[in-house]
């Protein structure tokens, strides 16, 4: 708890994100504590000074604490963020429940989507975690350069204005820049969705195709993020914010993104199991592609991008043939709310 105005804080998951916020929360003079399951990361951790494998050459302040034991990492903490993969937030959030006390503040900073409920994470971690008070910071904000100190913009999003305002004070600093929001459901659907237009955008690079296509893929991407997002209650404005378009962009355009990796290789003519391979992380995009068609699915709202994409992932459909999918739909207006006189 906070001791002499020392905010303690417990990072669950030492990953590239998890790591890069540690560090900012630890230069912000808050006490840092990071959870792996992985005996290995935290010794490496512990000896080097830096995550050797995620995020080389990022050196980190020396009084974080690092362990795997979860009970100390979360019991007593007045924030815990999750920084574990989409795939693991349910059951890491089940393996926290008996330490988490009533009102404690939880910062999610995954995306995705799960797949055979179709609950944003938030939703998982309020199943698994109901005593607790859950919140997401999410935006264009790759961990390579955070943790280099590099500017970057976010948004926190709670249910209540005052925790809200509260994250935004732990995590700001000069060159992290914290807006604050109340719609956490568009800001999770943004960060998942994105992913699966970044394997689309990634895969147009692969096959050789130019600035014209990936500008396409980003503002057809958002318009597909934006129809679902707003037909499940999320806030035009957020598709539109840092969350939705933001995100988008740079997950489309960076060499950061492990999912535009991935499409890059599938692209180039590599199998699913090949891509993700020589990736070596988790692909986000993956998971919540198949979440995606289902909420296509459960809300009527059609999403070519996505579905194409879910096609060669999973169907062994030539990438090359997707373009062709795309290119050749039915002639239409681009905006269907925009009446001619």
């Amino acid at each position: 708890m906070m001791r002499d105005g020392l905010t303690e804080i417990g990072v669950i998951g030492a990953g590239s994100w998890g790591i890069a916020l540690a560090k900012l929360l630890a230069d912000n003079g808050h006490k840092v504590t990071v959870w792996s399951i992985i005996p290995e990361e935290i010794e490496m951790l512990k000896t080097k000074g830096e995550h050797t494998d995620k995020l080389p050459g990022v050196k980190l302040p020396e009084g974080i604490e690092y362990t795997t034991d979860l009970e100390s990492t979360c019991r007593d903490k007045d924030i815990l963020v999750l920084a574990v993969p989409s795939p693991y937030t349910r059951s890491t959030s089940a393996s926290m429940k008996e330490y988490v006390k009533d009102g404690q503040i939880i910062v999610n900073v995954a995306k995705g989507i799960e797949e055979n409920t179709l609950y944003t994470l938030s939703q998982i971690i309020e199943e698994e975690l109901p005593q607790a008070k859950v919140t997401v910071l999410s935006g264009p904000s790759h961990a390579e350069e955070v943790g280099r100190g590099m500017p970057t913009t976010v948004v926190v999003g709670a249910r209540d204005q005052a925790t809200a305002e509260y994250l935004q004070n732990i995590f700001m600093n000069d060159v992290f820049r914290v807006y604050t929001s109340s719609d956490i459901l568009g800001i999770e659907l943004g960060g998942a969705l994105k992913n699966v237009v970044a394997l689309a955008a990634g895969i147009a690079d692969g096959l050789g195709y130019g600035d014209n296509a990936k500008a396409a893929l980003i503002t057809r991407g958002i318009a597909e993020i934006g129809r679902l997002g707003m037909a499940m209650g999320g806030k035009f404005e957020t598709f539109c914010g840092l969350t939705g378009i933001g995100d988008l962009i740079v997950t489309c355009a960076s060499m950061h993104s492990r999912n535009r990796r991935a499409g890059i290789l599938i692209g180039q003519g590599k199998s699913y199991d090949e891509a993700m391979a020589e990736v070596k992380m988790v692909v986000e995009g993956v998971y919540s592609a198949k979440a995606a068609m289902g909420l296509s699915r459960k809300y009527g709202v059609d999403l070519p991008i996505i579905e194409q994409v879910n096609e060669v992932l999973f169907d062994g459909k030539p990438a090359s043939e997707a373009l062709v999918a795309l290119m050749g739909r039915d002639k239409k207006d681009e905006h269907l709310n925009i009446s001619w006189d």
